[in-house]
């Protein structure tokens, strides 16, 4: 068969062509290669083909195909175009893992080509070099292509240029330099419509802000990233893991790990070796965050392997930071340890990696305390402390960490809490720009060290003020800020309402009775379902805040608002469970005991009274269900109180019975029934996610209680499939005769946004539903599906007062620094002052009696928590607790 004249135009063609669609440029090249011959042609078609097979992350077949052009080019002496195949290889067996490889077959190449392929190619070798930790012989590649590469206006190849000129200034950490890189070749990219190339920087553009601390932005730049590789059916190498590396800097370890898992299982079937050392690397800092150190030790021993065999010496250190953190956290204290991360620590500067020598210098630091060697730790302290004043957040938050242990160790406590209070402080601006609520709660971890190690200095001079103070330092300091709404909320408004509507077709799905014709209907939905959660979760993350200080906590100022109430707040420290007190002025600290044994017992109260709620089984069951109760919460309400009772109780001026109490919780104390307490029982009890929480509730609490007896400003829901909501509804709507009233079909989603938005009292009753796995998606039923924790952050103000007469609404996810995540918590971010809900299941019947009850006691001019406390007293039934300002 003759060959045709236009082969060779064809065979150029397709190599172009298979960069902006690998089909079409694979099928232009096979097309030409079936036509027999060994020629130039054919070695540029095979190049075409080896490229097609990259790109669809076959890297075996692409190198077989292109060394097959080598063969053809060199066989009928087309040289250069023998180089060509060469240049491509490069970057291929580096993708492999094959470095050495990969340089020798750079330098074959270079022997050859001239002009703008010896530019491209210095492309391609900066790229490897950058790999092997040969920075300068990189930046060196870089410099002699850019300008050929510009001056013939290949945008392409200058964008690439530009992108790996940009990862190797912020490997160095020079953010400026690669910032200026990145922006150009994204531009360049853009306008010239290389999509998948404008992906890649879009990658590292979100890399970078999340190195500089920016991760709505980061997290904005991965996404947009994705939607450009999803339009031309890719996933991107990188993308998921890089996505792992932003949640674990948002302090969503559990996330991130889950997220590198499915990174490391998508490269390994790609074959895409090359970046699978980093992602192990990254699934043990994952692992470590999240608090097993041992598979993080196994993790960094893989990366490190694989860094070895790459022959990536500075990359391996990282990979043996890694082992030494997770042998720091699991106790060893040794000086094989400390010899090892000293030393490491040096490497990894001369390396000139950015953060990494100065976490293992101050993890050498407090290792030499341990070891009684006080003058090396001196130095190690030292060396980490002089970036305290620049750099960012995260290395001068490490560096006031460290100036904090070089004062302790000089034997100056107050300061040591200097220190510590400088670096909440870098915490506390560098947080500040995160906008949502879950990144805001998670993101609290960063600074627990600090706020702990304040708090132990504190407890063991004895001194309660300073506890006190210590302890509202870091607590649930993402509730005193409004989340802020993403960019887009119009997109978030619609993908809430579709996932909505799916939820509600979901459970008549699996409500129906033909459910084998339905299993895949159901399992499609599901799916579906999974996709809008993803959609509103991180459409929800792009939202940027911006730091505003808050004035220092005064515990003066706190005991003036008391009045005649009595503050408990409890403190923990590791399992020892404290309290501190605050009565007319006087702030005493007081030890309790083993947090675990209290947990314990709280565990029976909660099932005891679960068991009764549903009055299950024969009356001698029930009958032993409410002893098992009574005992249980007699010895809880002990463990809790029984130290505290002289604090408590003293003082002859007011009547202790009724003396109102304000409880701060810790951890899981936040699920206690705590009006089920007999030290509670009978007085205004106001639980509050902080001190400070409460004051600003206080100091804005007055027009709730002038509101609430005329029924102006007032929210009466029935939610559907609850019995008693109806019928509650419309007792309390003779009582409120202007209010809002939302029942059946009226009870929708956006009916109750729209009639919840800036209420003075709101009474819903309906279902609520607690989603552990991501409290954001904690909800309440409405009539066309779940009114869900993201619909109530849209509205410009929630109720001032809000009743939820519903089992378990007032549940929420605890995060380090008792951060709150729920129903529960989300309303005190958006303008609630004061809760009444539930934290146990409680029998229907009992629930409207109680509610009547209470609403009676609020119409007669109770405050919320007294008005709880009649209505309970009143009727016996518990379950329900005041949060908040109770008055």
């Amino acid at each position: 068969m003759p060959l045709s004249a236009d082969r060779l135009p064809r065979a150029l063609e397709s190599v172009d062509l298979v960069l902006a669609d690998p089909a079409a440029g694979r099928a232009a090249a096979e097309a030409v290669l079936a036509e027999a011959g060994d020629d130039e042609a054919a070695a540029v078609a095979l190049r075409a083909l080896g490229l097609s097979w990259k790109e669809n992350g076959d890297l075996k077949r692409a190198v077989r195909t292109l060394r097959r052009a080598v063969a053809v080019a060199e066989g009928c002496g087309e040289h250069y175009r023998a180089a060509e195949a060469r240049m491509s290889l490069v970057v291929i067996l580096s993708d492999l893992g094959q470095t050495e490889a990969a340089l020798a077959e750079a330098t074959l190449a270079a022997s050859v080509l001239t002009g703008a392929d010896s530019a491209r190619l210095d492309v391609n070798l900066g790229l490897v070099l950058i790999r092997i930790g040969r920075t300068p012989e990189a930046l060196a590649a870089f410099d002699r292509g850019q300008p050929v590469l510009r001056a013939v206006g290949d945008a392409r190849w200058e964008a690439l240029l530009l992108n790996c000129r940009a990862v190797l200034h912020l490997y160095a950490g020079r953010y400026r330099e690669a910032s200026v890189s990145l922006l150009r070749g994204e531009r360049l990219t853009r306008d010239g419509g290389y999509n998948l190339l404008n992906a890649m920087i879009l990658l590292n553009l979100g890399y970078l802000a999340r190195v500089t601390g920016n991760l709505p932005e980061a997290l904005d730049r991965l996404d947009s990233a994705a939607r450009l590789y999803a339009a031309h059916g890719k996933r991107g190498t990188n993308l998921v893991a890089d996505r792992a590396d932003i949640l674990l800097a948002a302090g969503l370890a559990a996330e991130a790990r889950i997220t590198i898992a499915q990174s490391i299982a998508e490269q390994e079937n790609s074959g895409f070796r090359y970046n699978l050392a980093e992602a192990h690397l990254l699934h043990a800092r994952t692992a470590l965050a999240d608090g097993d150190a041992g598979e993080a030790a196994a993790a960094a021993r893989t990366a490190r392997g694989m860094f070895g065999r790459q022959r990536r010496g500075a990359w391996a250190d990282l990979a043996r930071h890694a082992e030494i953190a997770a042998r720091f956290a699991t106790g060893e204290r040794s000086p094989a340890l400390l010899r090892e991360a000293e030393g490491l620590g040096d490497r990894l500067a001369a390396a000139k990696w950015p953060v990494a020598p100065h976490e293992a210098r101050l993890l050498a630091g407090r290792v030499a305390v341990d070891l009684e060697r006080p003058e090396q730790a001196r130095v190690l302290f030292e060396q980490v402390a002089r970036h305290r004043h620049r750099g960012v957040a995260e290395v001068r938050a490490l560096a006031w960490h460290a100036q904090a242990l070089h004062a302790l160790s000089a034997g100056r406590p107050t300061a040591a809490e200097q220190a510590l209070r400088a670096g909440l402080r870098v915490h506390a601006e560098n947080n500040a720009v995160l906008g949502a609520t879950d990144l805001r709660a998670h993101a609290a971890a960063r600074g627990e060290e600090l706020a702990t190690l304040g708090l132990r200095l504190a407890l063991e001079r004895g001194d309660a003020r300073a506890v006190l103070r210590w302890a509202e330092t870091w607590r649930a300091a993402s509730l005193r800020r409004r989340p802020v709404r993403p960019p887009d909320d119009t997109q978030l408004a619609e993908d809430l309402a579709q996932l909505r509507r799916v939820v509600a077709e979901l459970a008549e799905k699996e409500n129906s009775t033909t459910r084998a014709a339905s299993r895949a209907e159901v399992s499609r939905l599901n799916a579906e379902r999974l996709r809008l959660e993803a959609a509103v979760r991180d459409r929800s993350r792009y939202a940027r805040g911006a730091y505003a200080p808050e004035p220092p906590f005064s515990p003066a100022g706190l005991a003036e608002a008391l009045g005649g109430r009595v503050l408990v707040e409890f403190v923990r420290l590791d399992d020892d469970l404290h309290a501190v007190t605050v009565r007319d002025g006087v702030v005493r600290r007081h030890r309790l005991g083993s947090y675990a044994q209290v947990l314990r017992q709280l565990d029976v109260v909660r099932f005891t009274m679960n068991r009764m709620s549903r009055r299950f089984g024969s009356p001698v069951m029930q009958k032993a269900a409410v002893e098992a109760y009574d005992h249980s919460r007699s010895v809880l309400d002990g463990l809790l109180f029984g130290p505290l009772r002289r604090a408590m109780d003293a003082g002859p001026e007011t009547d202790e019975a009724v003396r109102p109490l304000v409880i701060v919780p810790t951890g899981s104390l936040h699920a206690l029934p705590w009006t089920a307490l007999p030290t509670c029982a009978g007085r205004p009890v106001s639980v509050t996610p902080s001190a400070r929480l409460w004051l600003t509730a206080c100091a804005a609490a007055s027009a709730t209680a002038a509101a609430t007896a005329t029924g102006r400003g007032t929210v009466l829901m029935a939610g559907p499939g609850l019995a008693h909501a109806e019928p509650e509804i419309a007792a309390l709507a003779a009582r409120y005769p202007e209010a809002v009233v939302l029942a059946g079909v009226d009870a929708t989603a956006a009916n109750a946004a729209w009639a919840l938005d800036g209420a003075i009292l709101a009474h819903v009753a309906t279902h609520g539903r607690f989603r552990a796995d991501h409290p954001l998606f904690s909800s309440l039923d409405a009539h066309d599906g779940p009114l869900y924790v993201y619909d109530l952050e849209r509205l410009a103000s929630t109720p001032q007062l809000l009743v939820l007469s519903a089992c378990e609404s007032a549940l929420s996810g605890v995060r380090p620094g008792d951060e709150l995540m729920g129903l529960a918590s989300a309303v005190f971010a958006l303008g609630t002052r004061t809760l009444i809900a539930s934290v146990t299941p409680v029998d229907d019947e009992d629930t409207r009696t109680l509610m009547l009850a209470l609403h009676a006691a609020l119409a007669d001019g109770r405050p919320p928590a007294a008005a709880l406390s009649e209505a309970s007293a009143m009727t016996g039934i518990g379950g329900f607790v005041c949060f908040g300002f109770g008055g």
